[in-house]
């Protein structure tokens, strides 16, 4: 009997250790199954994911079609552009129409032809563009205003305006000119169709305590033609001791133009280029307004961005402000160092 339940004991030993054997290869078998799968889940979303970063957004391309003359000025907002472009993944197309709305005009029916996602446009001559952009809207197309617009982006069902208030910043260089004790100003202008401009000296005179003479004296393009008009009008009036340029060109030159008269005047700019920095700096230019350009070409494109891939819209049917403000001789220098970078 003993010798019986000693081999029954053998035999459930055997039994038992075969038993969890075979339980240790099914738990291995199991939990190699669940790896594998977990594996397979986490590469396939790894792989969802990779998917969406890179088709989100990239096949998206917007244009920006301004009155650009590619000058100091308009190369800021092209780097905006670039830049925004490039955080977002978007393929961008510059559109510079060199102050020409026919060029502008034509390159908007372009950008609606080629299924664009989005239209940034300045808004130098409403009555000629405003149409065209109306026409892009209607065809689908998300249409954002930028640096002129402000009074007419609405009328195009445009989704915002991204700039400044081109007559409060006037408006502000006229009380920076009674600050300085000017009583005769000159408001010298570049172009001679641009609303912009218009509303910047008409900003001028609803602020300004003396007298305001608004007159075109010639193009960026032709500096010499330009500081020789401003010689013209100053050597016709006496009276005239301070010089409003619309544009940081037409500022330096209306400072030529008083350094080859040898005459004192006070000189107010608007934008910035590193010699009109230089001249505040050194305090022969009173102050530029600062829009804030940059801004102007970055903002835009990730406007747009945000409205193709999430519904988003800024704004709330306002405006969306890039300035004004002042650049003087107490922050010309810091000023500086960003538009040496070419952001400012």
């Amino acid at each position: 009997m003993k010798k019986h339940f000693r081999w029954l004991a053998v035999l459930l030993a055997i039994v038992l250790v075969a038993a969890a054997c075979g339980d240790d290869d099914s738990s291995s078998e199991t939990a190699d199954s669940n790896d594998s799968a977990s594996t397979d889940a986490t590469e396939e979303e790894a792989t969802e994911e990779e998917a969406v970063e890179q088709t989100q957004g990239g096949d998206l391309t917007f244009h920006m079609i301004t009155h650009s003359d590619d000058g100091p000025f308009w190369s800021v907002v092209k780097r905006g552009m670039e830049a925004a472009c490039a955080d977002v993944g978007v393929n961008c197309v510059w559109m510079p129409g060199n102050n020409d709305p026919g060029q502008m005009v034509s390159d908007i029916e372009t950008a609606i032809g080629e299924g664009s996602n989005g239209i940034a446009a300045s808004l130098p001559s409403p009555d000629q563009l405003i149409g065209p952009l109306q026409d892009a809207v209607a065809a689908g197309v998300p249409v954002y205003t930028l640096n002129s617009g402000l009074n007419d982006y609405t009328t195009i069902g445009a989704t915002t305006h991204i700039g400044q208030s081109e007559d409060v910043a006037g408006q502000g260089a006229g009380l920076r000119f009674n600050d300085l004790g000017a009583t005769k100003v000159l408001c010298a202008q570049q172009e001679q169709s641009n609303v912009g401009l218009t509303e910047r000296c008409a900003g001028l005179e609803e602020t300004f305590n003396g007298e305001v003479i608004t007159q075109f004296v010639g193009l960026d393009a032709d500096q010499t033609e330009q500081i020789n008009g401003i010689k013209a009008v100053l050597e016709a009036d006496s009276a005239i001791d301070g010089v409003l340029g619309v544009g940081p060109v037409i500022t330096m030159s209306a400072l030529a133009a008083a350094q080859d008269l040898g005459i004192d005047l006070t000189i107010g700019g608007f934008d910035m280029t590193p010699e009109l920095l230089d001249a505040i700096e050194a305090g022969d230019v009173a102050f530029t307004v600062d829009q804030q350009q940059y801004l102007q070409g970055y903002l835009p494109v990730i406007l747009m961005y945000l409205e193709a891939t999430n519904a988003n819209q800024a704004g709330g049917g306002l405006p969306v402000l890039t300035g004004p403000g002042f650049v003087t001789p107490d922050n010309a220098a810091a000023v500086k160092e960003l538009s040496a970078a070419g952001t400012r």
